[in-house]
C-alpha cells in the first residue's frame, strides 16, 4: 500500500508563496542569475566544477571597517556584515552601542543584497509590486545593504544596520565599497 504524505496548509501557503515570489521577480531574478553566471568559468580540466571570484578576509574587513568608521563619524552606533555570494557570513564588526537586533539586521540586508545584486533600498520598492518577497527566508528588504561586484556580477554584499534610518545605514555601506574599488 503506498503512503500518502499529506501537506499542512501553512506548508502549501509558504512554499506557494515563495514560488510566487520567484515567478514575480521576473527579468530582475534573470538578470541576476546571469550577472552570477558571467562571472563563474568552467574549469577547462573538468567541465563538472566552476570558478568563481570571491572576497579575501583582508578586503572584507577592510570594507566592514570602513563602513563602521564611516558611521562612528556621524555618530552612529551600528553592525556591519559582510557575507560572500552564497551568503555566507565573512566577517562581521558591531559598533561600540550597537543594538542587539541590529546584527542579524546587517546580516540579512547584506544577504539580501547579494542575492539580487541591487541596494536593498531599491529592492524594498519593489515590495509595493510584489509583498511576497518578504516571505523569502534570511532576506531583510530595508536601506541599508549594498552588493559588491566584480565584472558586474556579484560577489558580496555589504549589509549596516542601526543608524536611525535606512538611507543612512545604506550611505554607511556604499562606504565600504567604494573602498573595495581604492
Amino acid at each position: 500500500m503506498k503512503q500518502v504524505k499529506k501537506v499542512s496548509e501553512r506548508t502549501r501557503a509558504l512554499t506557494g508563496g515563495a514560488l510566487v515570489a520567484a515567478l514575480s521577480l521576473g527579468g530582475f531574478g534573470a538578470y541576476s542569475a546571469s550577472a552570477a553566471q558571467a562571472e563563474a568559468k568552467t574549469d577547462a580540466k573538468n567541465k563538472n566544477t566552476t570558478q568563481s571570484t570571491h572576497l579575501t578576509i583582508d578586503a572584507a574587513t577592510k570594507a566592514a571597517q570602513t563602513a563602521l568608521d564611516a558611521a562612528k563619524k556621524e555618530n552612529q552606533r551600528v553592525t556591519v556584515a559582510v557575507v560572500d555570494r552564497n551568503g555566507n557570513t565573512i566577517v562581521t564588526l558591531r559598533g561600540d552601542g550597537a543594538g542587539p537586533q541590529s546584527y542579524e539586521a546587517a546580516q540579512r540586508k547584506a544577504y539580501t543584497a547579494v542575492s539580487w545584486n541591487a541596494p536593498t533600498s531599491v529592492l524594498a520598492g519593489r515590495l509595493a509590486q510584489t509583498p511576497t518577497l518578504k516571505d523569502i527566508p534570511g532576506t531583510l528588504f530595508l536601506g541599508g545593504g549594498a552588493p559588491v561586484t566584480s565584472k558586474n556580477a556579484p560577489i558580496a554584499g555589504i549589509g549596516v544596520a542601526g543608524a536611525p534610518s535606512g538611507d543612512l545605514d545604506e550611505k554607511f555601506a556604499q562606504a565600504g565599497v567604494a573602498a573595495l574599488n581604492k
